[in-house]
């Protein structure tokens, strides 16, 4: 009877060790899942539409814009069963605190209800300024909550061959909640990121990025130390890189210097991403700026 005994004590220790670990296992493969799943739907409604801007008003005391890219788009082409105004996002199941990635503070969410408020920067940025517009909220048919953020005046890709800004080209940004608020309410987790840009031939851009920055250095080599990571770790491409400046606050990210992207614009030039302006910049690749590895 005793040995019985020890043996169930030692097999209660050992699951009670090794439990936690597999249980964060299957949340972590059953979110990958999922949220490749909700990419693939937003991704396939986007291309639906024939333009993402020109829905709602821009009225800042009575801002509908997110709103109606909703109701007349957006649910034109994705299955939704609930839709919510700006002062009911919780009956959407949008959680009341996020926790950011990183080292970042609770967010409350009564505290990001406008574009502005989730990003500073969009009230003005080299000479731009846009209104603060009102979030929306819906859920989807697979039971995702989503925070809708909205430029109905965003604008295409130009090629540009200078320095230009990247707010101007964000049409939406989708702040999504794998299984409402029931937890744990964590950003890299069931709490993700997916960000549209450009009104015609949109992009839509899901990137997933490492809790920390790599050690700065150049554009060269960049790729090499994200591979070092972990070999489904990359960069980000321009679009990815401007994604995360705007869903920085969800990132903890606080440094107001360049990141560099992948995109390479000539053999000794690449663009770079400022995070105090949200000016995308071409730099000599041998450069030395801050890294940001992401999967997809």
């Amino acid at each position: 009877m005793a040995e019985i005994l020890l043996s169930l004590t030692i097999i209660g220790v050992v699951a009670a060790i090794t439990l936690p670990s597999l249980t964060g296992n299957i949340n972590e493969r059953t979110w990958n899942t999922q949220r490749k799943a909700l990419y693939a739907r937003i991704s396939q409604a986007v291309a639906l539409m024939p333009a993402l801007n020109g829905f709602g008003t821009l009225d800042d005391t009575t801002d509908t814009a997110a709103e109606t890219f909703v109701t007349a788009g957006l649910a034109k082409v994705l299955k939704i069963n609930n839709i919510c105004d700006n002062e009911h996002l919780a009956d959407c199941g949008i959680a009341s605190l996020i926790t950011p990635m990183g080292n970042g503070s609770p967010i409350q969410s009564e505290d990001i209800k406008t574009l502005a408020l989730y990003n500073t920067s969009f009230t003005s940025a080299k000479g731009y300024n846009y209104p603060d517009t009102k979030a929306a909220a819906f859920e989807t048919a697979n039971g995702e909550s989503i925070l809708v953020y909205y430029n109905k005046n965003c604008v295409s890709n130009m090629n540009e061959t200078a320095a230009h800004i990247t707010q101007s080209k964000m049409c939406a940004n989708f702040v999504y909640d794998l299984n409402g608020n029931k937890g744990p309410n964590t950003v890299g987790k069931d709490i993700g990121f997916i960000s549209v840009l450009y009104p015609s031939d949109a992009i839509v851009v899901a990137p997933q990025p490492l809790t920390q920055d790599v050690a700065a250095g150049n554009q060269i080599t960049a790729g090499a130390k994200c591979k070092a990571i972990d070999d489904e770790s990359r960069m980000p491409n321009i679009d990815e890189l401007a994604a995360i400046y705007y869903n920085q606050r969800l990132l903890g990210i606080s440094y107001d210097g360049d990141y560099w992207s992948s995109s390479v614009y000539s053999s000794t030039m690449a663009w770079n991403h400022s995070f105090l302006t949200g000016q995308r910049h071409l730099r000599d690749r041998t450069g030395t700026w801050r890294i940001r590895c992401v999967k997809r």
